[in-house]
């Protein structure tokens, strides 16, 4: 074995150096020191390189509750030859930026304001000489805080929530129900909900429970920043009730009997709900300013009362026989 491994290196060797030649490995020689001269004459041309330096807020009050990050990342845009640039790039010799909370506070406002031009001359610190800052971005940082002033509010859905064909939502629940949110007292006081992000649950006809993030609010701390929710889908089904007819706008001394007295109002609603639908909860009427303005053999009913829970309610009939009796 290894006699057969002593051959093949023997074989590739010669085939190296014989049937090749000295002629290409000459020319891989001068290719990689052309290539090392064009790269030394790149880098030695002047370019601008954005570097991305984070910002911390340091020294913040043990009561002072921060509701925006704390740290953030300024670009800032620097001009040097292209050693010095990759120098930046590849050592990581640019470090953070240190801002005192006490410095840029601002309590009536609950507001940190940091210029870009004070972090810029942090910056610079950190710079050879030959560097130049061109451009900096965003031109300020701003952190929200407050000094523990919170409330509470409730979870909402938002985007599309569309349950299956012939299913409707009959309930939705949040863990927790409600949320805490830490702002200064002007947003406090316009806040009353959180919202989810936008959801996108369609053609759903089973429980659905999933944890989702809470909508971010500028300025707001949200705790916690995910819920879980749960949306129950119901069956729709068509059901009918009996409902009798009522009178009104009747004048004083005179009755009005309808044939018959009760008809069939069908309607659309969750399987779970039908028994908790009551004739009592649907008003089916007959007005008599309408016989008078239009006299007619039949008068017209109407469905005017109908639970917030059905949809699609309506008449099985439109006209019925009456008689009106003077007492």
């Amino acid at each position: 074995m290894k006699h057969r491994l002593s051959y093949i290196w023997s074989f590739v060797r010669n085939f190296l150096f014989k049937v090749l030649n000295k002629e290409f490995l000459i020319f891989l020689f001068f290719l990689v020191l052309s290539g090392i001269f064009w790269l030394l004459m790149a880098l030695n041309e002047t370019y601008e390189e954005e570097l991305r330096v984070p910002v911390r807020l340091v020294d913040v009050p043990k009561n002072a509750v921060m509701t925006t990050d704390m740290t953030d990342t300024v670009a800032i845009t620097v001009r040097d030859k292209g050693f010095t640039l990759a120098t930046y790039v590849t050592s990581h010799k640019i470090l953070p930026v240190n801002v005192s909370f006490d410095d840029y506070a601002n309590s009536s406002t609950g507001k940190v304001t940091v210029p870009v031009g004070d972090i810029q001359k942090q910056v610079i610190q950190q710079l050879y000489g030959s560097s130049r800052i061109t451009v900096s971005k965003p031109d300020k940082l701003v952190f929200y805080f407050n000094y523990g002033r919170s409330k509470q509010v409730p979870v909402r859905l938002a985007g599309r929530i569309i349950p299956g064909k012939s299913y409707y939502l009959a309930g939705q629940r949040f863990w927790p129900q409600k949320i805490t949110i830490y702002a200064n007292k002007k947003l406090l006081d316009s806040i009353r909900y959180v919202s989810t992000v936008d959801l996108n649950i369609v053609n759903f006809d089973d429980t659905v429970i999933q944890t989702v993030a809470l909508r971010s609010i500028k300025g707001v701390k949200i705790v916690p920043s995910m819920v879980r929710i749960g949306l129950y889908p119901d069956i729709l089904t068509e059901e009918s009730v009996d409902v009798p007819i009522s009178a009104v706008n009747m004048p004083q001394g005179k009755v009005l009997r309808t044939f018959p007295s009760k008809v069939s109002v069908r309607f659309t609603v969750g399987a779970s709900m039908f028994r908790m639908i009551k004739p009592e909860q649907f008003k089916v009427i007959a007005d008599y300013n309408d016989l008078t303005a239009h006299p007619s053999d039949k008068c017209n009913i109407y469905l005017r009362v109908y639970p917030h829970n059905v949809t699609k309610a309506h008449l099985d009939i439109n006209k019925v026989d009456y008689l009106i009796e003077q007492q």
